[in-house]
């Protein structure tokens, strides 16, 4: 059996998802951010949340070493802030824009959720590593609205 990969991408984009900036701060350098829609919560007990980079990806070495990270869940009104770190060359995070966790992980602003980790495990997922972390602090809007992905398409929950 073959499978057409252009098919199958376009058949993963019909799954709505939500959108997050996976920030984290290395060892002596700027403060780093990405897009993602490739979060997912794990367990309760741990408390465990996965997400996934790219294994070519210009951020993937950065989150190679990186201890820990925070997962920002973005709201309807932040497509600006997905498309920007979701650009090739523009993952440091602009001053101004975000505060330190009480982790010491970078924290952006106005998100609907944030979550900071501590790396708990990693994983080969083919032409993907798989990031596991453990929510080590939380904040939440509970009364904002997400920023969704659907079809190649930004959209918004009515």
């Amino acid at each position: 059996m073959s499978l057409d990969l252009r098919a199958f991408r376009d058949a993963l984009g019909r799954f709505a998802t939500g959108i997050s900036v996976v920030t984290t701060c290395p060892e002596g350098g700027e403060p780093q951010g990405m897009t993602v829609n490739s979060f997912s919560s794990l367990s309760l007990e741990p408390p465990l949340i996965l997400w996934s980079i790219q294994n070519n990806s210009d951020c993937a070495d950065v989150f190679a070493g990186a201890a820990g990270f925070a997962v920002n869940i973005l709201r309807d009104h932040q497509e600006d802030v997905s498309r920007h770190y979701a650009s090739k060359g523009h993952h440091a995070l602009i001053p101004g824009t975000f505060r330190r966790g009480a982790t010491g992980q970078a924290v952006l602003d106005d998100c609907l959720v944030s979550l900071e980790c501590e790396v708990w495990r990693r994983y080969d997922g083919g032409d993907h590593t798989i990031i596991v972390g453990r929510v080590l602090e939380m904040a939440s809007h509970a009364a904002a609205q997400p920023l969704v992905f659907f079809g190649g398409q930004y959209r918004h929950l009515r």
